[in-house]
């Protein structure tokens, strides 16, 4: 899933719809991922990670290939600054991508849907902090509705709500760490899935020496879900980087929504994940600071 980025600035004055249904795809398969996932849900963590990771790989390679587009990686492979910033970013995305499949694994979805809600209202707390960007009063307002939220659902279960802020700091550190990455969006990608391949394949190695391997021993079905990992992993974040690039920025960050929103309908009509009072009242009050959001973004756009 994806923020508002740097990446986005580059895009048209107008929208396209071949950047809309670039990003609606990406975003509907991100939407679509629990359901995905959820079928492997009896491989293990780790290994559902490492297939995500070392399948990524080829899917990423080929698509470079055929954009012509390998010299910036070959660049950022032969640069230590380039590949320690990749290392970074590499490292944020996996600890999101790992909290992300243990949510679905633990029947914990919901906390998914939180998370990326959250998302964009931390990423313009982090453009406050960090980069001294100006807030609006509307965005003070959504970015304290989420906090009340977060404070409801933390008196509710009495400690904070930790897979859904560890998902919305990840990746919003990611989103913040990627904008100094001084190469394209899929180039970033591939570099990433590069320096994580090593890990992801010893993972795979280790597993298979203590004889806890799932792929090729559990059937044929669970082995084409974990090849197809990479395609999940790979493609939607392919598509959101291209597709990004030819809508306006407040169109791109309203879509954003789609894909938490998914997961959320997922979680509670086809997962029957408990949605309590308290749940209901911290996502009202999610959803009214996205709405603020929204209005400001579409205000100062117009």
């Amino acid at each position: 899933m994806s923020t508002t980025r740097a990446d986005d600035s580059v895009a048209s004055e107008g929208d396209s719809l071949q950047g809309f249904l670039l990003a609606l795809a990406a975003y509907g398969i991100w939407g679509g991922m629990p359901l995905y996932l959820h079928q492997l849900r009896h491989i293990g963590m780790a290994e559902v990670l490492a297939h995500r990771v070392v399948w990524s790989v080829p899917v990423a390679l080929l698509v470079l290939m055929a954009l012509g587009r390998t010299a910036d990686l070959k660049r950022a492979l032969a640069t230590p600054r380039l590949l320690a910033m990749g290392a970074l970013t590499a490292a944020l995305v996996s600890i999101n991508w790992g909290v992300y499949v243990y949510t679905i694994n633990t029947g914990q979805a919901i906390s998914a849907a939180l998370g990326y809600y959250i998302n964009p209202l931390f990423s313009i707390l982090l453009g406050a902090v960090v980069l001294r960007e100006r807030l609006t009063p509307l965005q003070w307002a959504a970015v304290a509705l989420a906090g009340a939220a977060v404070a409801v659902l933390t008196w509710e279960a009495g400690r904070l709500p930790l897979l859904s802020l560890s998902l919305t700091v990840s990746w919003g550190l990611y989103a913040l760490a990627k904008r100094a990455l001084p190469i394209g969006p899929n180039q970033g990608f591939t570099l990433e899935v590069l320096i994580l391949f090593p890990v992801a394949a010893g993972c795979l190695l280790w597993l298979a020496g203590r004889g806890e391997l799932a792929f090729g021993n559990t059937g044929a079905w669970d082995t084409v879900l974990m090849l197809g990992c990479g395609v999940i992993t790979a493609v939607p974040l392919m598509l959101y980087a291209n597709g990004a690039k030819k809508l306006k920025l407040t169109t791109i960050a309203l879509m954003q929504y789609i894909a938490p929103s998914c997961i959320f309908l997922t979680a509670v009509f086809i997962f029957h994940e408990p949605f309590g009072r308290e749940k209901l009242i911290a996502f009202a009050m999610i959803w009214a600071a996205l709405a603020l959001y929204s209005a400001d973004l579409w205000w100062r756009r117009r």
